[in-house]
């Protein structure tokens, strides 16, 4: 390894911590002690600080240890005549400046509250907002679950800018193809590359893995701190285990920084610092490299790589495995398109969204009644309408394949939504008979038409779905009196289905499902879906898990035989305890589908919701991620599933989904939904038909205005006058603990 590398990190981290210390020394001079240091709506304190160290900085006083911590870590400067190994200096260094660039940023919220966007996903350019600092905790696990299921593979830590906006405009693109997040930070020489992709028309921020995090070299620790708040929300990882958390980074969050632009001596020590991670640098300049593995999975530090040849190379030094599959449309496609929006003044065309009907319907035909990759329109297509028209549209996809199944079609139906979003410049949302199309004006330019819908369905059937079926057939009809008809069937059809979906009961089927997905970042949680309790994210019910293990009988959802009833109250069985115990490695063996009280079902960061007991309303709460207020609990969101994620089974705790709220069998072991004294009002008006119509099948037809949410209170104390006022359920029920 270089000496010259040494020296630069080294002295590049001298530099950082002592301009730390500085700002430090200012913010206690001009701030009172205890003011709070933070990073806004984020669990875990100062993630990386506190993931690797178990330090909580909480205000500017408790930020003096860790940057002491800092100083100590500096090693001696290289000296002419030093023949000692220089990589345990190099990562010492480059820990020490990421501690002290952490606890910068954070100052950084105190002096300009301003400067950056909490909980916001797409920066606000027109008003030149571009910075978002970091990811706030609903964000975090949003995205989180996608490093979770393999939608997003890894994260390019884009340092610096490109030689000019064009060629950071085709690097970006290059890894949304490949559905690899992109993290921005560090300017050269006063140009970002962030700012490259804006000049050049490109939409930036979380929702098209595009993500500006800031303009300095010390915005890379969101980059760094995202991953290693992921280490203890899905790992489980405790808070200053940095053995595990630094494995866990190495082998499981698939990262790498690309330097682009003269690197200095700060940028080096940076780079040191994520070699810790096991993350490499790629550079397109000629810096001294760091070949010899160790740390990383291969190279540490790599020279002189073409712009072209940039993701590429990358992807091989991190030893990442991506899998595309090229769609014959004119547009780029994959999941990272998926978020991008066609505003109004990039709008060509514009179909449903209330404007027009726009409904979708996949039904499963015969062998013979189909022709395979037959894409047929029926009435006008792009090339037959002017810039701002609107158009009906029916999407009517038919599937046959020996393996299909009644019960798969609405599986099938709801991958038109994602399908269609992947191609750049079209932006779908809703679905059923509550979908809307936009069109970009780029897209038409490129060539885009309504038959390349049925082209993406085709193609993207067949490869995610070719175990059940042989043939895909897609007819497109935008006549308004052929999409009235559609529309009729197909809600004719939803009710069928909703019908038979609803009638299902755990005790009506011998089989449930697991889901191992969030092992890859939970390694002891296990998921088992049962008909009257769906997954924990919100993405999977027992039919879906049916589905997909016949599309993939080796994949994350196995069939588990319930075996023996041990207790039909809790939610109990023999054969899933046997499954859990197995499947977790024996950190496990058993839990129970419907308590909250006793051994409930372990969680994982995923879950859409949190519950908690609250003793003195004795009763329950619950919260979804979405909210980021302050919780009867004492805890947010955030903190909560802090306290209980990474696969752990707490009881007064438990993670479930928004719709197993209003499922029969909710947390019936404690008394059921008669139990829910408080969740937030927009989760409320979000389920409410559902809830009103629960509340009527348990003999409490007002249940919904019985129950508190944050305009009443956010403390047990405020909320049980409400609740004794409403003469809720829950206080005249047996005590919820005894």
């Amino acid at each position: 390894m270089s000496k010259l590398v040494a020296f630069a990190a080294i002295q590049g981290a001298y530099n950082i911590v002592s301009k730390a210390e500085g700002k430090l020394k200012k913010a206690l001079d001009t701030y009172s002690a205890t003011t709070k240091l933070e990073f806004p709506n984020t669990a875990y304190y100062l993630p990386i600080i506190y993931s690797l160290t178990g330090i909580k900085v909480t205000d500017l006083e408790s930020a003096i240890k860790p940057m002491q911590l800092a100083r100590k870590l500096l090693p001696p400067h290289i000296k002419k005549d030093c023949h000692l190994p220089y990589l345990g200096s190099l990562l010492d260094a480059g820990m020490a400046a990421l501690f002290a660039e952490e606890i910068v940023e954070a100052i950084r919220y105190v002096e300009d509250p301003d400067f950056y966007q909490p909980g916001v996903e797409d920066p606000d350019i027109e008003n030149g907002k571009i910075w978002l600092g970091a990811a706030d905790d609903t964000i975090m696990r949003k995205r989180g679950v996608e490093f979770v299921d393999g939608t997003a593979p890894g994260f390019a830590a884009i340092v610096g800018a490109a030689p000019d906006s064009k060629t950071a405009k085709k690097i970006a693109e290059e890894y949304q193809i490949k559905t690899i997040y992109v993290f921005m930070c560090a300017n050269q020489n006063g140009t970002t590359f962030a700012e490259q992709l804006i000049e050049e028309g490109v939409q930036i921020g979380w929702n098209t893995r595009l993500v500006p995090f800031g303009p300095d070299i010390s915005a890379a620790v969101f980059a760094l701190g995202f991953a290693n708040r992921a280490g203890m929300a899905f790992g489980g990882i405790q808070p200053g285990d940095y053995k595990k958390q630094l494995a866990y980074q190495k082998n499981r969050i698939f990262a790498f920084v690309n330097a682009l632009g003269e690197v200095n001596a700060e940028w080096a020590a940076n780079a040191a610092g994520a070699i810790n991670w096991g993350f490499p640098t790629i550079a397109d300049t000629d810096i001294p490299e760091v070949l010899p593995t160790g740390v990383c999975t291969y190279e540490h530090v790599v020279a002189n790589v073409k712009h072209d040849e940039l993701t590429q190379r990358s992807i091989e030094i991190r030893g990442l495995k991506v899998t595309i599959t090229k769609i014959d449309i004119p547009l780029a496609y994959g999941p990272a398109f998926e978020g991008e929006r066609v505003r109004k003044d990039d709008l060509y065309l514009e179909m449903g969204g209330g404007k027009t009907q726009c409904t979708e319907l996949c039904k499963m035909a015969e062998m013979n009644e189909i022709e395979d990759g037959k894409i047929e329109l029926i009435g006008p297509d792009i090339t037959d309408v002017k810039k701002g028209d609107r158009l009906p549209l029916g999407i009517y996809v038919q599937v046959a394949g020996r393996k299909m199944q009644p019960d798969f079609e609405p599986i099938l139906e709801r991958q038109i939504h994602h399908l269609i979003n992947y191609a750049q410049g079209i932006m779908h949302i809703g679905q059923r008979d509550i979908s809307w199309i936009r069109v970009s004006n780029q897209a038409v330019e490129k060539g885009f038409t309504l038959k390349d819908i049925g082209t993406i369905l085709h193609a993207k059937f067949h490869q995610d779905f070719g175990n059940i079926l042989d043939k895909v057939q897609v007819t497109l009809y935008t006549n308004k009196e052929d999409v009235d008809k559609l529309t009729e069937r197909a809600r004719q059809e939803y009710r069928m289905r909703d019908d038979r979906v609803e009638k299902m009961t755990d005790e009506s089927v011998e089989i449930f499902y697991s889901c191992t997905l969030c092992q890859s970042f939970a390694p002891s949680h296990v998921c088992v879906i049962s008909p009257e309790r769906t997954g924990l994210c919100g993405a999977y019910n027992w039919m879906d898990c049916k589905a997909s293990y016949e599309i993939n009988p080796t994949g994350p959802n196995q069939p588990v035989e319930k075996g023996e009833c041990l207790d039909p109250k809790l939610g109990q069985w023999k054969g899933v305890n046997e499954f859990v115990k197995k499947a977790s490695r024996g950190a496990i063996d058993h839990y129970n589908f419907y308590s909250i009280v006793h051994d409930p079902m372990t969680t994982c960061g995923c879950c859409e919701c949190i519950a908690a007991v609250l003793p003195k309303c004795n009763g329950i709460m619950t919260v979804h991620r979405d909210y980021t207020g302050e919780t009867p609990s004492g805890m947010r969101f955030s903190t909560l599933a802090g306290v209980m994620g990474g696969g752990q089974s707490t009881p007064g705790f438990v993670g479930h989904s928004k719709y197993n709220i209003t499922q029969r069998k909710f947390i019936l072991g404690d008394g059921g939904i008669l139990r829910l004294v408080w969740m937030p009002k927009s989760l409320k008006e979000e389920i409410k038909e559902r809830l009103i119509k629960r509340g009527e099948e348990v003999g409490c037809p007002d249940l919904i205005d019985r129950i508190a949410d944050e305009t009443v209170g956010t403390t047990e104390e405020e909320i049980l006058p409400f609740l004794k006022e409403k003469d809720h359920p829950a206080l005249k029920m047996e005590p919820i603990v005894s």
